[in-house]
């Protein structure tokens, strides 16, 4: 036996070389929380026990879907404009490509009424300027106090308020320069007021209750407050509900996205097709006008998975 012991130990070594070696090839990497799309799961390594576990934390407690209070606490209005609302003439990308749909959309002179909103437009005014030339009356809204209080300085032209020359600016362009920056933003002043809004609830507004207005617009919202197409569905019927027949519907966002960054916070979103979008505006009483898509830069996809953009415009029938 013992003159075997030797031969039996080496049999062993290499049937654990071979084992470990078979690991080592097939093993995947691990693949960054932050970087699955919803939905997806971890890869897992083939003979390995038990599964990968995500190891994304937030305030030491796990974040399925980043809803209300979340983004109260914890989204950065400043940073979100500084990264976002860029001089739109120096880049391609989002901003210039609504800016100029807009444009196209008002300048006709077929849409036009007493009252527009802007629902949940964040801590920008971008998705209003066009429209200040077709309505008496113009509702920007949101959920956070941070991003209303940033409306709130701009309408007040406080010290230290975001600076939209820029971004008027480049609409003036585009409108053949009939009215200067200056100008555009003093009226702009005059028609705006800003609201609190949740877009998840059946009346948005609540407890005020909203007449049914002209038109409605809404830019990289509702897939950031919408955890499932469930509540997608009936934020888009609320909608319809605050519009009178024959009212106008503007969509903006990006397709197939499940998180972008503001700053280093990661923030979570509903993964929407142009398909889903489509049917569920249908679903809900409108007949589509208009969709165009955008693919999204380089620039961006660093800041967010989706890709492309869209632009949609609906009028309601019901």
């Amino acid at each position: 036996m013992k003159r075997g012991t030797p031969i039996i130990c080496q049999a062993l070594k290499c049937m654990l070389n071979r084992t470990n070696a078979a690991i080592n090839t097939n093993m995947h990497p691990p693949v960054p929380y932050y970087c699955r799309r919803a939905g997806s799961s971890l890869p897992r390594a083939p003979n390995a026990l038990g599964p990968v576990q995500p190891t994304a934390i937030v305030d030491s407690q796990e974040v399925k879907f980043t809803d209300g209070p979340f983004y109260e606490k914890h989204f950065d209005s400043r940073e979100y404009l500084k990264a976002f609302a860029v001089d739109p003439s120096t880049r391609h990308g989002f901003l210039p490509f609504v800016l100029r749909h807009l444009h196209n959309t008002f300048s006709t002179g077929d849409l036009k009424g007493k009252k527009l909103i802007g629902l949940g437009s964040g801590p920008s005014i971008y998705i209003i300027i066009s429209a200040r030339k077709c309505f008496e009356e113009i509702v920007l809204s949101d959920f956070t106090t941070g991003n209303r209080r940033e409306i709130e300085k701009w309408l007040k032209n406080d010290e230290g308020s975001f600076d939209w020359h820029p971004i008027i600016k480049f609409v003036c362009e585009l409108e053949g320069k009939s009215r200067s920056p200056e100008e555009v933003e003093q009226k702009l002043r005059k028609i705006v007021q800003f609201l609190k809004c949740d877009v998840t609830l059946e009346n948005p507004f609540q407890p005020e209750m909203m007449e049914p207005v002209d038109c409605i617009t809404s830019s990289l919202c509702l897939e950031a407050a919408c955890k499932d197409l469930e509540t997608y569905r009936r934020a888009v019927g609320s909608i319809a509900a605050l519009l009178k027949p024959g009212g106008t519907l503007m969509l903006t966002g990006i397709l197939n996205q499940s998180y972008y960054f503001v700053g280093k916070q990661r923030f979570d979103c509903l993964v929407l097709t142009q398909s889903m979008v489509e049917e569920t505006v249908k679903g809900q009483g409108f007949s589509i006008k208009l969709v165009d898509i955008q693919p999204a830069t380089e620039e961006e996809k660093a800041g967010c998975d989706g890709d492309p953009f869209f632009y949609l415009v609906a009028q309601k029938t019901e």
